[in-house]
C-alpha cells in the first residue's frame, strides 16, 4: 500500500500515555458495552479476543454487542494530544484517516452535502467514551455519540499473529470499516437501524445488525476504489490482504475459531463470503448507492 509521504490527518488524539480512565477487566468491559451504543469493528475479533482475555464465551460477547442502550454522559477529557511525529504506526493510521477524509470529503459534495470528519482516538487498555467505557478487548470501534472511531493499535498485532490476517492494507481496511460506521452515522442509517432494532425479535435484530456492518464493509470498499483512482494507492497484493481480513473476522470464522458450531441465526457481522462480497462490492463499483444492503434479498 502506497501510504508514505502522503497527508496525515489532524483528527488523530493519542491517549496512549495514560490520559483516559481506567477500568479494565470484567466489570468495565460490561459497563462500556452495555452502558452505551458501540457500534463494534473490530466487531471484527472482539468476540475472540474478549474471549482470551476474559475466558467468557465468545457468542455471550456477540450477543452483549447487539444490546441498545442510551448513551452516557460524556467524560471529561485532557486536553487532546497529537501523536509523536517519529510514531510510524501512528502516522499510518493517521495517512489512513487522511485519505478517508479526502474520498469521503469528495463523495458528499458531490451528493450535496458536507463531510463532517470523525476523530480518531489511539488508547491503551481503556477509555472513556460517550458511549461508555472503551476497553481494547472490544476491538476498534466507532462511537456515534461522540463521532469518533477507538483504537488501540496493539490490535494490529492480534489481527496478524492471532487471526492470520497480516498486511498494511488489512490494517488500513479496519480503520475505513470504522469510517464507513461514521458514514452511516451521518447519513442517518444507523439511528433508523436502532429504531427498528428496538422494535424486532433477536433474530430480526441480528438480521438488521448483519446488514448494518455488511454495508460498512462495502463502504470501506468505496474508499479503496476512490483512494486508488485518485492516488493509485494500491500495490500488488492489497486486495487479497484486505479480503483476507475480510474472511477471519466473518462470524462463521470466528465462531468456528472459538471452537463452536456455526449458528447462522446468531450471526451479527455476517459471514467471511458476505463480508468479503460486499467489501468486494464497493470496491469494484465506488458507488455509495450500489452498498444498500437493506433492500437487497441476498446478502
Amino acid at each position: 500500500m502506497k501510504w508514505e509521504g502522503n497527508r496525515e490527518s489532524d483528527n488523530v488524539e493519542d491517549r496512549r500515555d495514560g490520559g483516559g480512565s481506567g477500568g479494565g477487566g470484567l466489570g468495565g468491559l460490561l459497563g462500556g458495552l452495555l452502558g452505551g451504543r458501540n457500534i463494534g469493528a473490530g466487531t471484527i475479533v472482539i468476540a475472540l479476543v474478549g474471549g482470551w482475555a476474559l475466558g467468557i464465551n465468545p457468542l455471550t460477547i456477540l450477543g452483549l454487542l447487539s444490546g441498545d442502550g442510551a448513551p452516557t454522559a460524556q467524560v471529561q477529557q485532557a486536553p487532546a494530544k497529537r501523536p509523536p511525529a517519529d510514531d510510524r504506526m501512528a502516522k499510518f493510521v493517521s495517512t489512513v484517516l487522511a485519505d478517508t477524509e479526502d474520498v469521503w470529503t469528495d463523495v458528499f459534495k458531490k451528493g450535496g452535502a458536507d463531510y463532517q470528519k470523525p476523530k480518531l482516538v489511539l488508547f491503551r487498555g481503556a477509555t472513556p467514551t460517550a458511549c461508555g467505557q472503551g476497553q481494547s478487548a472490544m476491538g476498534p470501534f466507532y462511537c456515534p455519540a461522540d463521532q469518533k472511531v477507538y483504537i488501540d493499535l496493539g490490535f494490529y498485532e492480534t489481527l496478524q499473529k492471532q487471526l492470520g490476517a497480516p498486511g498494511d492494507f488489512a490494517q488500513a481496511y479496519v480503520i475505513a470499516h470504522e469510517v464507513g460506521h461514521h458514514v452511516q452515522n451521518l447519513l442517518g442509517i444507523s439511528t433508523k437501524v436502532q429504531q427498528a432494532r428496538s422494535r424486532a425479535s433477536t433474530a430480526e435484530a441480528n438480521v438488521l445488525s448483519v446488514r448494518l456492518e455488511l454495508q460498512a464493509d462495502c463502504f470501506a470498499g468505496v474508499w479503496a476504489h476512490h483512494a486508488n483512482n485518485a492516488r493509485q494507492l494500491l500495490e500488488a497484493g492489497d486486495v487479497e490482504e484486505a479480503m483476507n481480513a475480510a474472511a477471519k473476522i466473518g462470524d462463521d470464522a470466528l465462531q468456528r475459531g472459538s471452537g463452536h458450531a456455526v449458528v447462522p441465526e446468531s450471526f451479527t457481522h455476517g459471514s467471511s463470503a458476505q463480508r468479503q462480497r460486499w467489501f468486494n462490492t464497493g470496491l469494484q463499483g465506488g458507488s455509495v448507492r450500489g452498498c444498500d444492503t437493506f433492500s437487497t434479498r441476498k446478502l
